[in-house]
């Protein structure tokens, strides 16, 4: 499968993390040939934490990796001891997709405190508590803020009905990707009085629990027609729940979401679904590569801001190939 290589912006969003991680600040990485790296991964229950963790996986090689990869099964606090066990191991680097904002912030600290740098892959931990450049290296991954807003202002622009009734589908409570696709959306649509959100209600960014809720709230509100997901995931759930129900997707309901997943793109290219805001999955050759100029003592952003694109009917077929 050809896949594309993350796009980074070395512009750090200063406002939101303050100034650049100062390597004196944090703990030292050696450079050597080979590397122990710990990767605790949050579940594999979706198309894409499988292609970041199997991203890792092919990267690990080449990158001089001795690659110690966990699976918490959806459990914050086995992830938590999953970080405990590779401290105990001795890895020299950790990179960690944080299940919800709060309770993964133990295991930023006991990494902090064992001198270990540690990089927060594809999600963050709570800035008040745990901060970039102090208790970690930096966040590598997307503005989710930017991605809900972008679905929003897709939507502002290609609504094509009167009154836009949305049903909001979220990630798992408390993760910083659906707080931020919350806000960013929300925000952005309460500027046009078009459109009203009826309901919002979480579905843990999986498929079958989206179709589960989705159903739930077609009784509740019978005349939505548009549905907001916080991932691909979620969104193919709901057109599988709205097709039993006797609707159209694509027709008389407008689906937004975010990811890029091939069935995604593959809903797109069928009129099922209007938009997806990229969000990759493939961080290993990223984080291959800033691990590398953290251990030879260049500054590193609090920040590396990935690069999103936008797949709609007017793309959606050209880069299927590459999808996940």
């Amino acid at each position: 499968m050809k896949r594309r290589t993350l796009l980074i912006s070395t512009v750090v969003a200063g406002a939101l993390l303050g100034t650049t991680a100062m390597a004196q600040d944090l703990p030292p990485l050696e450079q050597k040939d080979r590397y122990k790296v710990g990767f605790a991964q949050m579940e594999s229950n979706n198309p894409w934490r499988i292609a970041e963790t199997k991203s890792f996986h092919d990267t690990a090689e080449a990158c001089g990796w001795d690659l110690i990869a966990t699976d918490a099964a959806g459990s914050a606090a086995k992830q938590v001891a999953d970080v405990d066990s590779m401290i105990a191991q001795g890895i020299d680097v950790l990179f960690l997709p944080p299940r919800e904002e709060k309770p993964l912030i133990p295991a930023v600290m006991k990494a902090r405190a064992a001198g270990i740098p540690t990089f927060l892959v594809d999600r963050s931990v709570d800035p008040a508590v745990a901060k970039p450049g102090e208790h970690f290296v930096a966040f590598l991954g997307s503005d989710f803020i930017d991605q809900g807003n972008r679905a929003a202002q897709w939507l502002m622009e290609n609504f094509e009905g009167d009154k836009g009734i949305i049903v909001q589908l979220e990630g798992t409570t408390g993760s910083s990707p659906a707080n931020d696709r919350k806000k960013g959306f929300d925000d952005a649509i309460a500027a046009d009085d078009r459109f009203e959100i009826v309901a919002s209600q979480t579905g843990d960014f999986a498929r079958d629990l989206g179709r589960q809720v989705m159903e739930t709230l077609l009784q509740a509100h019978p005349d939505v027609n548009v549905v907001y997901a916080h991932n691909d995931e979620m969104a193919i759930g709901a057109i599988q729940a709205l097709e039993l129900a006797g609707r159209k997707p694509g027709e008389d309901v407008t689906i937004v979401s975010i990811d890029g997943t091939r069935d995604a793109l593959q809903a797109i290219i069928d009129g099922k679904m209007g938009v997806t805001v990229e969000s990759s999955p493939f961080f290993g050759p990223l984080a291959c590569e800033v691990m590398k100029k953290y251990a030879a003592g260049e500054t590193i952003p609090e920040w590396v801001k990935v690069e999103d694109r936008i797949f709609t009917k007017d793309n959606a077929a050209d880069h299927i190939d590459e999808a996940y």
